[in-house]
């Protein structure tokens, strides 16, 4: 790979660092990653232009660097690949206040894109769908997840529902931002996912607060409980918002993200046992989560999730 790099990017290169997700190096001072694109192509000119539109407000995303071909892609067999160069300390922290404050700064101004992902209802019920048929056509024999699935499948149906009832009875508002959001923001999360323009989407500002908690609650339960009040405390949202949050924080990405890399021979089924031991304690928190924000709105409520008496 050191020689396929330097051919493509002129690079002479010393040493490069390899795992099962990318290739690192350093030239001239500055840090590299060449990394698979995991996106549609259809995708990169409009990731191009936000990554630039960002660099004029000042926020220092990582580069995609063109190769001696004049192309951004460069072909290792029959897969994509490119090039990023990184802009800032990687592993710098972006903490949840850092997040929140970054919300009014990064709404963007373009009407269409190949990026926007706001269509939630139908996104989780086409994974679901795919999930059913993968693990019915190759995953009868991974234990762990035949045992659980069914499970999380059901709290998917239930946020597709939500989602699906508020479109229809609240509806979006011109109040109910779209900006740059992550396809997956993770706790701790620093610059190098966070600055990553392979990652950028454009979505509810609510998303990646909610994926935030997500991977925080994991982590920290602690912490996503104060985190989750304090956002709310300080963010006024509007009743579309606050029920498309909570319908992010009833749908266990979690779990998925985990099931797509135990499918795909990158981790060990056994790492799905520290989301699924959880269950009880993370329904805990969506009803925490229930009553936090129904102090701010009239929220639609869940019958099996929230105790009877409440």
């Amino acid at each position: 790979m050191k020689e396929l790099i330097s051919y493509y990017y002129n690079f002479d290169i010393l040493e490069i660092k390899e795992n099962k997700y990318y290739y690192k190096f350093n030239y001239l001072n500055d840090t590299y990653y060449f990394v698979f694109f995991n996106r549609l192509e259809s995708e990169l000119k409009d990731i191009i232009n936000l990554s630039q539109e960002l660099k004029y407000k000042g926020i220092m995303v990582h580069d995609i660097i063109i190769n001696r071909f004049n192309s951004y892609l460069t072909k290792v067999g029959d897969l994509n690949y490119l090039l990023l160069k990184i802009n800032s300390l990687e592993s710098t922290s972006v903490n949840f206040m850092d997040l929140v404050n970054s919300l009014d700064k990064l709404r963007l101004n373009q009407k269409t894109s190949n990026l926007y992902r706001n269509n939630w209802g139908e996104l989780w019920s086409n994974k679901i769908d795919y999930f059913e048929y993968q693990i019915k056509e190759i995953g009868k024999d991974k234990k762990i997840i035949v045992d659980s699935f069914s499970y999380y499948v059901g709290l998917t149906e239930n946020a597709i529902s939500y989602v699906n009832k508020i479109n229809k009875v609240i509806g979006k508002s011109e109040q109910d931002y779209i900006t740059l959001s992550h396809r997956r923001l993770f706790f701790p999360n620093t610059n190098l996912n966070y600055l990553n323009p392979l990652s950028f989407i454009f979505d509810l500002e609510v998303r990646d607060i909610a994926e935030y908690l997500k991977s925080e609650f994991f982590q920290s339960k602690e912490d996503a409980y104060l985190d989750l009040k304090m956002f709310l405390q300080v963010k006024k949202l509007t009743p579309y918002s606050y029920h498309l949050l909570y319908a992010r924080l009833l749908y266990p990405s979690y779990y998925f993200d985990l099931y797509d890399e135990v499918m795909n021979n990158n981790l060990e089924e056994e790492v799905m046992l520290k989301v699924i031991k959880e269950v009880d304690n993370y329904e805990k928190f969506l009803e925490f989560a229930y009553l936090e924000i129904s102090k701010y709105t009239n929220l639609e409520r869940i019958d099996w999730l929230i105790k009877k008496e409440l």
